[in-house]
């Protein structure tokens, strides 16, 4: 299969466009990309936590949102942009410590929508939490 990126895709720069705000707090960063998938990580640690020590939902939601919408804009053209209209996310597992991982896998790159699958797992493998992300595209 072909690569669905239409910008450079390289980590270095993925990480640079994206890591102001609440993305460099968070830790999050793009760690692999193949030609059809974009994955991130983040630490679950004092920045990501709830107060009873457990990876905060929010925290999942956002590196959900973070990974699903780095990969949306990365697979239009310059012409464009993607901005999340709709997120879906099951909270499967409680996680302590360590890192978790998301891998956006696109199930439709429409020209007026995409839509975006994201798994998030633990370093076993083991699904932590899943959902959907929903992007508009836009023109420039």
């Amino acid at each position: 299969m072909a690569s669905i990126w239409k910008k450079p895709a390289d980590i270095d720069t993925i990480n640079r466009f994206s890591l102001d705000g609440l993305v460099g707090h968070l830790g999050i960063r793009i760690s692999e990309l193949t030609d059809t998938t974009m994955t991130a990580t983040m630490p679950v640690d004092e920045r990501t936590k709830q107060a009873l020590g457990l990876l905060h939902g929010g925290a999942s939601a956002a590196l959900l949102e973070t990974v699903a919408s780095v990969a949306a804009n990365w697979a239009v053209g310059d012409d464009a942009f993607c901005v999340g209209v709709s997120l879906d996310i099951n909270h499967l597992m409680a996680k302590q410590d360590g890192h978790v991982e998301a891998t956006a896998r696109p199930l439709r790159l429409g020209r007026t929508i995409q839509v975006w699958n994201v798994d998030i797992v633990d370093e076993a493998g083991d699904l932590v939490a899943s959902g959907r992300m929903t992007m508009a595209v836009r023109q420039r």
